[in-house]
């Protein structure tokens, strides 16, 4: 196996409401449609990360251990996505330092605003299929 470009895990979570809208985020980078979520640090477990992420994004703080809906390969990128749908236990959704916006949209308002690789991890969390969904893309697309 090739060490030259190791794979990083990132997660993700999926805040639905009382009204089955989940919350999204528009990122300041790129200024894209997603679900709150980030890559793990070195000597972080899933669940802080996850927590950490969340709260970050969003202001929410999410009760754990969270519900993992879905594993996510970007074949391009080599970033392998863990997706929890998650539990509000405190905070209120507020912008921060890598969040331009924050909406909570429904199941057609989340494949308007997202691309497909993203929107099918909030489609999965809604749906909370058990086993979890496996799938891959190339950043944008499913393949």
């Amino acid at each position: 196996m090739s060490t030259e470009r190791p794979h990083s895990v990132s997660v993700a979570g999926i805040i639905v409401d009382d009204q089955g809208r989940a919350l999204l985020i528009k990122r300041r980078d790129n200024g894209h449609w997603e679900p709150p979520g980030g890559v793990l640090e070195a000597g972080e477990t899933i669940p802080d990360a996850l927590e950490r992420e969340v709260l970050e994004e969003t202001g929410i703080k999410i009760a754990t251990p969270a519900v993992l809906t879905g594993v996510y390969k970007n074949m391009t990128g080599l970033i392998v996505s863990l997706v929890f749908r998650c539990e509000a236990i405190d905070g209120n959704p507020t912008t921060g330092a890598e969040t331009r916006a924050l909406r909570w949209a429904t199941r057609d308002e989340v494949v308007e605003l997202a691309d497909e690789a993203y929107a099918i991890r909030v489609l999965d969390a809604l749906d909370a299929a058990n086993p979890p969904a496996v799938r891959a893309h190339d950043g944008v697309r499913l393949v």
